[in-house]
């Protein structure tokens, strides 16, 4: 490979993450959280994931940060509304993505389903979370609602698909 193929490689790599890093700021920029390292650090792993994340699996992905500060970071997320969190009914909470770029509100809610072979949680977007109505001078901030039971993947592990 030739000195100008490998200096062509490096910069579209370090383009490409330039530009990540510049939509990953913004994205704290609008929620009113100024952008630091660690905070840049969760922010990635959170939406590079394919699953809500707990605690412990952000620490296991972000080896060079400590726990405490990982959930710092989580904790001032939430104040501002970047993530959402459920619980996945071990008292283990999951933290995911607000899609909303500016007040979340409860149309983000979706319905989870947490495997109890694997640990992993799961989104059900096109689950719509049932119709309710609240008694009066009851407010809704936040909707959790958790199906538990066995994935895919874990089922035929299992034999049972």
């Amino acid at each position: 490979m030739s000195l100008l193929s490998s200096f062509l490689i490096f910069v579209k790599k370090f383009s490409s993450y330039t530009m990540e890093t510049d939509d990953l700021t913004t994205c704290l920029e609008q929620k009113g959280v100024k952008p630091t390292a660690n905070r840049i650090l969760v922010l990635k792993a959170l939406k590079e994931s394919a699953h809500p994340m707990c605690l412990a699996d952000l620490e296991n992905e972000l080896i060079t940060m400590d726990k405490s500060s990982i959930f710092r970071v989580l904790t001032l997320f939430q104040e501002h509304e970047i993530v959402h969190t459920f619980e996945d009914g071990r008292g283990i909470l999951h933290y995911e993505l607000c899609t909303s770029t500016t007040v979340c509100n409860l149309s983000d809610a979706h319905i989870h389903f947490y495997c109890e072979s694997c640990q992993k949680s799961f989104c059900m977007d096109n689950i719509a979370i049932p119709n309710f109505q609240l008694q009066e001078g009851f407010i809704a901030h936040s909707i959790s609602f958790v199906i538990k039971g066995t994935c895919p993947k874990c089922s035929r592990k299992q034999g049972l698909l």
